[in-house]
């Protein structure tokens, strides 16, 4: 990622840059700093869609690389990362909440797809985890949840709660959507971003 000149450039927080900037390109005003004195990091709960569906049309290798993105600008932004997938298998914890490290994106690369869709069992999951996180660091921690889905589920899950901040990305196929990560995104109050190079 390009970053712009910045005298205390290791004063700005990345992540909360990006989710700022959403889809527009990067300006001044989307920056976020942390504070001089001493930061909590970010935990960025990474809920990575496995099934069948996403499978089709190369989708889930689209969401693979996003998610081993988000894994390698948390490390460089000094951040915690936790990685959970569901899909046939089940839910499936592969990175508990921690420090970020760029090594964690070898065990996004792996990851092979099929069967249903348990995402209200996903979304439990990742809310015990932020629950867990924020008892152990403090109400006032931040988080973001990252759904990365293509919506191809009719389950309707309940808005997670225990996040400070949701981003839905929408890995739905553009030429027969559903429009079901937009509306999931509405009606939680999150906010829904179609999947693009994190990058400007």
């Amino acid at each position: 990622m390009v970053r712009p000149a910045d005298p205390e450039g290791a004063g700005i927080d990345w992540l909360r840059t990006l989710v700022a900037k959403g889809s527009a390109r990067l300006q001044a005003a989307h920056l976020r700093r942390r504070p001089s004195s001493a930061v909590q990091p970010c935990l960025h709960l990474i809920a990575l869609d496995t099934s069948g569906s996403m499978r089709q049309g190369g989708r889930l290798a689209w969401a693979k690389g996003y998610a081993a993105r988000l894994i390698e600008q948390a490390a460089r932004a000094g951040d915690e990362v936790a990685l959970l997938c569901f899909g046939g298998q089940g839910v499936e914890l592969l990175l508990p909440p921690g420090p970020a490290r760029t090594a964690g994106t070898a065990r996004v690369r792996p990851l092979g797809g099929g069967g249903g869709t348990p995402l209200s069992a996903g979304l439990a999951e990742a809310e015990c985890l932020l629950r867990a996180t924020r008892r152990r660091r403090g109400a006032a921690a931040p988080s973001c949840l990252w759904l990365l889905t293509d919506g191809r589920t009719l389950e309707q899950p309940a808005a997670p709660g225990a996040a400070t901040h949701v981003v839905v990305v929408d890995f739905d196929d553009p030429l027969r959507p559903l429009g079901r990560c937009a509306a999931w995104a509405q009606r939680w109050q999150a906010e829904h971003r179609l999947p693009e190079p994190l990058s400007s």
